[in-house]
């Protein structure tokens, strides 16, 4: 069925493209969360693991809502961990395990790293004319400034 929601095909799938790359970035950022949760230990384990759990569940709920507006656009929202690799932005740790502070650092980093990446997308969305995209992640970018400013608030002596 013919999608007519006022923005070219075209420019659907660039923002679709845009969208499925954040995808991959917040998965990613999801597992590295999750990783942290299992392997976080010391005096902070508690604190700490309550923190990552709380970060792991939302980001998974931003990454269900990236990919329902990849859907809403009419194009497909990639779903392997061989695409979600091929398309981060982020870094990963293979066989790393960094202490409590290290893991904020690491969450911190990439956090700031979406919301810088973010910023250009929001420009991008508003050049194509799709400003539900462009409004869609204005809050997902406010979500990861605030995760960032916990974390930073977290790791400060």
């Amino acid at each position: 069925m013919e999608i007519n929601i006022g923005i070219s095909p075209k420019h659907r799938k660039e923002v679709a493209r845009m969208l499925n790359a954040l995808l991959a970035d917040e998965y990613l950022l999801y597992t590295k969360a999750l990783k942290y949760h299992w392997n976080v230990y010391g005096i902070v384990f508690h604190d700490f693991h309550a923190l990552f759990k709380e970060q792991y569940e939302a980001l998974l709920d931003i990454a269900d809502e990236v990919a329902e507006r990849i859907r809403a656009l009419g194009e497909p929202a990639h779903a392997t961990l061989e695409e979600f690799i091929k398309l981060t932005r982020l870094k990963e740790e293979p066989g790393k395990i960094a202490d409590a502070i290290g893991m904020i650092k690491h969450l911190l980093h990439d956090h700031e790293q979406i919301v810088r990446q973010m910023r250009e997308d929001v420009e991008t969305t508003a050049k194509l004319g799709d400003m539900g995209t462009n409004n869609f992640l204005t809050e997902i970018m406010e979500r990861h400034e605030k995760f960032a400013w916990m974390l930073r608030a977290t790791a400060q002596k």
